[in-house]
């Protein structure tokens, strides 16, 4: 919902515009004239200003300059019946963000722009949120979230991150262990000391050995020279172990004794190196059941895990959905250099009740892929995976018809988010269905517009 300044002379386009506007779920006000527009934005804040070009006291150009001056945030929209060449470049000139000509499709013409506006008005509005607010928790924004379990995450890396003591990030894969990793790095005393990664898991044991601690010349053939292992590269810094549930049980007893003592020996070398650099590990196994089993040692799993953090899967926290959606959209919108506004509701809705087994990184991949592949201007049902639209269709053919049937898993199950959940799918299908109007939407859901603007701000629709 934008709040919209209407100015036009003609008191009967700022009747008629202000009724349509409305009826779309905006906060209206008008102007008769330029001056009492000039009056309204000295004392109040507008999403979007339009104006017509042509008044009797004052030109929209003219206008859109005082504007520049008072409200540089509010997009600009001229209107005019006569349109010309110099007004245009005057337009253009003083940063109108739209031109617009009256005639039969005025109305269509405007509702569209309204709504192109209005959505990424939105967007930027809840990116810069949470951009500050992560900021402020973790130094970067490339950790997207505002659901509860995802703010518990960051106010943890808050804490932690000004010590040094050594971190286990357990999570499904795809749910963002290295972001986390980085983001604890940043905000810690070590931030202007490297930041070095490496896959437990895409090593075997003995090149494992020698990219860890390093070698001397001689050591083993292909070893023609000295050269630093990770840990002495890490110097000063932090060292991320990512899969290190992969790891060998002979690495084990030499990654303990390196953690134990913050010495390292080089491959072949009988002389030690202290170093002192934090190790945060990640893992996607379940450490009881590998310790259980005997595929990794108690004793380093204690040594490892002083501070342990626990990613959620996107399907726990749903709520992300939508927000990371539209943040992937507009990442590779730009990339692609493609002219794509946004996600239809019906899609997702979709992409909303899918389980999402490989997280947000399998949720980036679909949307690079829809982006790549939509030739319209909103990314469509059609454009949302076959296996998504299939569970989709599976999950609402297949509904639980006894207390048996529903599934309740054993941390228990969040009701009110359920239903909230249920109560923001059937707004935007309602308003799928009514064309966007929320009049229409309202009735279709048997409710008050009042009732529905109620619901539609409490679920952000």
């Amino acid at each position: 919902m934008a709040h919209i300044l209407i100015v036009d002379d003609e008191r009967s386009i700022c009747e008629l515009l202000e009724i349509i506007f409305r009826k779309d779920g905006h906060r209206v006000e008008t102007a008769v004239s330029g001056e009492a527009a000039k009056r309204r934005l000295e004392t109040q804040v507008f999403d979007i200003i339009v104006s017509d070009i042509n008044m009797r006291d004052m030109s929209g150009v003219e206008l859109l300059r005082f504007s520049r001056e008072v409200s540089t945030e509010a997009v600009f929209i001229l209107i005019t019946g006569v349109p010309t060449i110099s007004t245009a470049i005057d337009a253009v000139n003083f940063g109108a963000d739209r031109y617009v000509i009256k005639g039969d499709k005025l109305v269509d013409e405007l509702r569209v722009a309204v709504q192109k506006i209005s959505e990424s008005i939105e967007l930027k509005k809840e990116t810069g949120i949470l951009r500050r607010e992560l900021r402020r928790l973790t130094g970067l924004d490339h950790i997207i979230g505002t659901s509860s379990k995802m703010r518990q995450i960051f106010e943890l890396i808050e804490t932690i991150a000004p010590q040094s003591s050594r971190v286990l990030i357990t999570g499904e894969s795809g749910t963002g262990k290295e972001l986390v990793a980085r983001a604890i790095h940043e905000n810690s005393a070590r931030s202007k000391k490297p930041f070095i990664t490496i896959n437990c898991g895409a090593f075997p044991e003995t090149l494992l050995e020698s990219e860890l601690f390093g070698y001397v010349k001689g050591a083993f053939t292909g070893a023609n020279e000295n050269r630093r292992g990770l840990f002495s590269a890490a110097d000063g810094g932090t060292l991320f172990m990512d899969e290190i549930g992969n790891m060998s049980l002979t690495m084990q007893v030499k990654l303990y004794r390196v953690l134990q003592e913050g010495k390292v020996r080089p491959v072949g070398s009988t002389e030690e190196d202290d170093v002192d650099v934090r190790v945060i590990a990640a893992t996607n196994k379940d450490f009881e059941k590998e310790i259980a089993e005997g595929r990794f040692r108690e004793d380093l799993y204690y040594r490892l895990s002083v501070i342990p953090i626990h990613l959620p899967p996107l399907r726990e926290r749903r709520e992300d959905i939508p927000l990371l959606a539209r943040t992937f959209l507009e990442r590779y919108r730009k990339e692609m250099s493609k002219d794509i506004e946004g996600i239809e509701p019906k899609a997702l809705e979709r992409l909303e009740a899918y389980e999402w087994p490989g997280n947000v990184r399998e949720l980036e991949n679909t949307i690079e892929r829809a982006v790549a592949l939509e030739t319209g201007r909103r990314i469509s049902v059609e454009g949302v995976p076959e296996r998504i639209a299939r569970y989709y269709q599976e999950k609402r053919d297949t509904p639980a018809s006894s207390a048996k049937e529903m599934l309740i898993p054993e941390g228990g199950i969040d009701l009110e988010k359920q239903i909230s959940d249920i109560e923001r799918r059937y707004l935007l299908a309602a308003l799928e269905c009514a064309g966007g109007v929320r009049v229409r939407a309202a009735d279709l859901l048997k409710m008050t517009y009042r009732s529905f603007r109620h619901y539609a701000k409490k679920h952000g629709v």
